[in-house]
């Protein structure tokens, strides 16, 4: 049996973890490093770059670099909270047959699913690179407020990365459990989590083990990108007041301003002042212009000032729905990397009256969580037990466009509940169920997950044939629709496959396509690993010229230049042959430095 993962996949950057003996830890990349971007990228060639490759090149290749797909996930491309997410991305959003937010890269479009599906591949090829052995199950985290259709889109995803996904779990549930182990805590504590895309607060009551949440509020537009897109409308407009150019439509410029503001707000975290530095940005007819500014911490809270305050009500709509008050929360867990920022640290003290906790690495924390839920589900670890909630209500659309709740915001899941329905009309012969989620009574306003009819009704008076419609939620927090007339007994049931997921058809045909494609990107990454290695060597071997080169004759010093220059020349032009070929003369002249050194110039041929 393959091993089991736990995956935080986020919106900025993913982590794996592994829990052994009920004891969680972060899994590193390919690379050495713990956290993954969520970058994927094509090449002029097709070829497909993911994380930290990916993001090294997304200034030079900007519109087939994606980033902050999660935003999208499960999303229809006419969402009127797309149109500010929109604005702010250096690649094309592009609408599908079915009304789904897809992105283009190139001539292609491909789903929110599979690019997140082809980060989740790469996720779990790394991990089984570093146990050495195959993985074939995952834990997954969503964030809380995630509904129906983005829990199934994440659930897909998976699916393309060939993992068996065991369970969704939510991010700050995933938390708490990492936090509870560690610390041994009881009491109840409240998790607030800001990523880089979405914002979640629940409530968890844990006591011996036993983690039950009892609420959880959010909102999946807040997050990191939106901070640096507060420093990026604040870049613009200075450079557009200084220059009286535009930046806002130049997709290479955006991608600038985009790294050039992730990098202050980080500074921003430990400093009160940074500087932003981005020479030849633009031109005009008087020639090449630079952006220079520094950005004081006190004017970045201004900026960002309506975006924490918006988790506010949230917080407030978590504990209230949990019954409590501030003063009945022992502890306040801080998550995901945009808590570091030091005004949500205010917000947070002003919202709950007491001093946050960041005890564990809040990038790694939710992905610690979600390895021990595997290690719960593998039956590793028996001795905790986790009661989630649904974070929106699902209900029926009846007569006149109003909905009939059948499950309340913040039930305990799994659960299932079943309410005898009847017809409107005389001889009704098909009863259609139209299921929803959301908090409005008006169908309309709220999330239609899917339709289906009921048919071949016996004819009777309207009002006489009993419907019983029964909702399920699963621990996955999926859901699952049935409806059987009494006495007929016909039925008819659906799993939920929103109509912004994909067809099972769809996901066959994605994972044939990264499987066709795995070669040939393996192949890609291994011959890029080696120019940034052959690029090492090189500025390694310059800089030590540079010190030592005067103990070397001149005809070494022309036989270092060249190669250097040869070798230049093929990673700029990524010539394979001429790659290896630099390698071995790249080691005999830095050898021959390095001889150079030890014998202090005085080597002769005799020696």
């Amino acid at each position: 049996m393959g091993k089991t993962i736990g995956i935080d996949l986020g919106t900025t950057n993913c982590c794996v973890a592994f829990s052994e003996a009920g004891t969680p830890k972060v899994l590193p990349n390919k690379e050495g490093s713990r956290t993954t971007p969520s970058v994927v990228a094509f090449t002029d060639t097709n070829e497909r770059l993911i994380g930290h490759i990916a993001k090294r090149q997304a200034v030079t290749n900007p519109k087939n670099t994606i980033y902050a797909v999660k935003r999208l996930i499960g999303q229809k491309y006419n969402s009127q909270q797309l149109d500010s997410v929109r604005e702010h991305l250096a690649y094309e959003v592009v609408a599908a047959s079915n009304g789904d937010a897809w992105v283009k890269a190139h001539e292609d479009t491909y789903s929110p699913q599979e690019i997140s599906g082809i980060i989740l591949r790469e996720l779990k090829e790394s991990a089984e690179e570093f146990l050495g052995e195959e993985v074939t199950e995952a834990v997954i985290t969503v964030p809380a407020y995630f509904d129906d259709a983005q829990r199934q889109a994440t659930k897909d995803a998976g699916t393309i990365a060939g993992l068996e996904v065991k369970r969704i779990i939510n991010e700050p549930t995933a938390a708490a459990l990492a936090y509870g182990l560690e610390s041994g805590f009881n009491g109840r504590v409240a998790v607030y989590d800001i990523g880089g895309g979405t914002f979640d607060v629940s409530v968890l009551e844990v006591q011996d083990g036993v983690f039950e949440v009892q609420s959880t509020s959010g909102d999946c537009f807040l997050g990191g990108e939106d901070f640096d897109n507060s420093i990026i409308n604040w870049m613009i407009e200075c450079f557009q007041e200084e220059t009286g150019i535009n930046l806002r439509f130049d997709k290479m410029a955006l991608q600038r301003l985009k790294e050039a503001a992730e990098k202050a707000k980080c500074e921003l975290s430990a400093v009160e002042v940074t500087e932003i530095s981005l020479p030849f940005i633009s031109s005009d007819a008087t020639g090449a212009k630079h952006l220079n500014l520094k950005l004081e911490r006190e004017v970045f809270n201004e900026l960002i000032r309506e975006l924490a305050e918006r988790t506010r009500q949230p917080c407030l709509e978590a504990m209230s729905s949990a019954g409590i008050t501030a003063p009945d929360v022992d502890r306040i867990l801080l998550v995901g990397g945009q808590s570091r920022t030091p005004l949500i640290h205010e917000m947070v003290r002003e919202i709950f009256s007491k001093e946050p906790t960041m005890d564990l690495n809040p990038d790694e924390v939710v992905g610690l969580g979600a390895a021990l839920q595997g290690s719960i589900l593998k039956g590793e670890v028996k001795d905790i037990v986790l009661l989630d909630v649904t974070p929106l209500s699902l209900g029926i659309e009846t007569q006149g466009g109003l909905v009939y709740s059948m499950i309340e915001k913040n039930a305990n899941i799994p659960t299932s509940y079943s309410q005898i329905f009847t017809t409107v009309t005389d001889n009704q012969s098909v009863v259609s169920v139209h299921i929803l989620q959301g908090e409005s009574d008006l169908a309309a306003n709220n999330r239609s997950l899917a339709k289906f009819d009921l048919v071949d009704i016996p004819p009777a008076p309207r009002g006489v044939p009993q419907i019983e419609v029964t909702f399920e939620i699963d621990t996955n927090g999926i859901v699952k629709v049935s409806a059987v007339d009494l006495q007929s007994k016909r039925e008819q049931s659906i799993n939920i496959s929103p109509s912004s997921g994909l067809s099972p058809g769809e996901i066959d045909e994605i994972i044939q396509r990264a499987e066709t494609n795995k070669a040939a990107d393996a192949k890609r990454k291994d011959f890029i690993r080696k120019m940034n290695k052959l690029e090492s060597m090189i500025e390694r071997l310059q800089k030590t010229f540079k010190e030592y080169g005067h103990f070397l004759s001149e005809a070494e010093k022309e036989k270092i230049h060249g190669h250097v220059a040869d070798a230049e020349k093929a990673i700029k032009n990524e010539n394979e042959g001429q790659i290896e070929k630099s390698f071995e003369e790249i080691n005999k002249v830095s050898k021959v430095l390095s001889e150079a050194i030890m014998f202090g110039g005085h080597k002769t041929k005799d020696d």
